[in-house]
């Protein structure tokens, strides 16, 4: 029998209409929602990427400096296919509906996400509005950040073989000392990776944060293996929204539990405030 979930969008929508602001804390299933691969397990990462199956390697040994190191062409072809991917796909609708929600409060949302997409900003969230706290695939650095710096990877054209998960045409580099660069992204076991990017948006942020007396958080498809996300909102001590289809629990007087995917629970959403008269049809 189909579980009726009105009463806890209901809840939701009260919970939105008394905030002055909203974070949004995403993980990778908000990204699932937009057709992205789900590398939770080692499976999905073999699926996505049968080459890297047939060579045994997890995700940690691939997402990881040390990789570039070893087997450049093979890191570079796992992150140059994701890059392109990122690049060309759309948003799923769950952005959109974010954006409506977030236009309806006084100081409007900022986002914290573990997601190296880019996929908020493409969906019309202000960059300057975004905390990237693992960073992002759209820059690089260099290999061993010999001036700290992190620029756009707005010129890299990856052109992969899919089959071998390797990169054919040249890797960037660092445009000083013209050794191979990298993703400004935090990998595993990563000690190089310069996060003045990430800390700029950090403090934006916290300017933000103090100036709110009814702050929400509404989580989406943040997972536990990695946790930066959960924490980060639960450290908000703010009422919290928590949608995940596998593991949704948090205390019943904090807020919200929606076991259910990010899009399934922001209709649900939706449609209550809509009710409401709080968004117009």
């Amino acid at each position: 029998m189909e579980t009726d979930w009105t009463e806890e969008f209901s809840r939701c929508a009260d919970l939105i209409a008394q905030a002055d602001g909203l974070l949004i804390t995403a993980g990778a299933g908000l990204g699932v929602d937009s057709g992205l691969p789900d590398f939770r397990g080692s499976g999905g990462l073999w699926r996505a990427y049968p080459a890297l199956g047939r060579a045994r390697l997890q995700f940690a040994e691939i997402a990881n400096p040390a990789a570039f190191r070893t087997h450049p062409r093979l890191a570079w072809g796992f992150y140059g296919h994701r890059l392109r991917l990122y690049r060309q796909t759309t948003p799923g609708p769950a952005f959109g509906i974010l954006k409506s929600i977030a236009s309806q409060l006084p100081a409007g949302a900022r986002i914290f996400t573990s997601n190296v997409d880019g996929h908020f900003q493409k969906a019309g969230f202000d960059p300057r509005h975004i905390v990237e706290c693992h960073g992002s695939i759209h820059h690089l650095q260099c290999m061993t950040g010999c001036r700290g710096k992190v620029w756009p990877a707005d010129d890299f054209e990856p052109e992969v073989d899919e089959a071998a998960c390797l990169l054919l045409n040249a890797a960037p580099v660092c445009p000083w000392c013209k050794g191979l660069a990298r993703p400004n992204i935090l990998m595993f076991g990563d000690a190089d990776w310069i996060d003045t990017r990430t800390q700029h948006q950090y403090a934006r942020y916290a300017s933000w944060r103090s100036s709110l007396d009814r702050l929400l958080v509404i989580e989406i498809g943040a997972g536990t293996a990695v946790p930066s996300v959960r924490l980060f909102g639960e450290q908000q001590g703010t009422p919290l929204i928590r949608i995940n289809p596998d593991d949704a629990s948090t205390a019943a007087d904090r807020g919200v539990s929606l076991p259910m995917s990010g899009i399934a629970a922001l209709r649900g959403i939706e449609a209550a405030l809509r009710t409401r008269g709080f968004l117009a049809d």
